[in-house]
């Protein structure tokens, strides 16, 4: 007999036990991607979470951040701008950096992509520690624009990012409690 459930997001995640270090259960977004399902699944659940939001530009966030935000983007006949690792942008740049587990990190964005007044929403597809999402915002703001939603597939609540961001509207479609 065919299973009659239909699938949550949720059944297309990957867990990885002991990755990348012991008692840490890694969340594979790749299982999710793999899918034509899945995937779909992925961005109409995230652009859900964006219905009712009067947004101008999404801004997807190095490098997964790109794969949820262009469909995103296409979908909503938005722009997408980039947020990228330092170096990586050919034109004038604007550059954040942020602290990471065990040392620093630097993203850029391009100094034209986001006009005052704006309003922008920032999409990736995990928060843990939420550093790179806040050095984004903070570069969307020196350009003068208002982030007004941070959309998220996964989130893993025992990391705090959530937290870190709490002066902005958060949304994530999974929630992990743990690390």
């Amino acid at each position: 007999m065919e299973n009659c459930k239909e699938k949550k997001i949720e059944d297309y995640v990957r867990s990885i036990p002991d990755f990348p270090e012991e008692g840490i259960i890694f969340r594979d977004v790749t299982s999710i991607l793999q899918d034509a399902d899945g995937f779909a699944l992925a961005v109409d659940s995230m652009q859900k979470l964006l219905e009712d939001t009067d947004i101008d530009v999404i801004v997807g966030t190095e490098s997964r951040g790109f794969i949820f935000g262009a469909p995103i983007a296409y979908n909503l006949h938005k722009p997408l701008v980039l947020v990228r690792k330092k170096g990586k942008l050919p034109c004038e740049t604007i550059e954040q950096s942020y602290e990471l587990e065990y040392g620093s990190a630097v993203v850029e964005m391009h100094r034209d992509s986001i006009q005052p007044g704006q309003k922008v929403a920032i999409v990736d597809d995990l928060i843990a520690t939420g550093g790179t999402i806040e050095a984004a915002a903070h570069m969307v703001e020196e350009l003068g624009g208002e982030v007004v939603k941070i959309v998220f597939l996964m989130e893993l609540a025992g990391l705090k990012g959530r937290e870190r961001l709490e002066k902005y509207e958060v949304a994530s479609v999974i929630r992990y409690e743990g690390k």
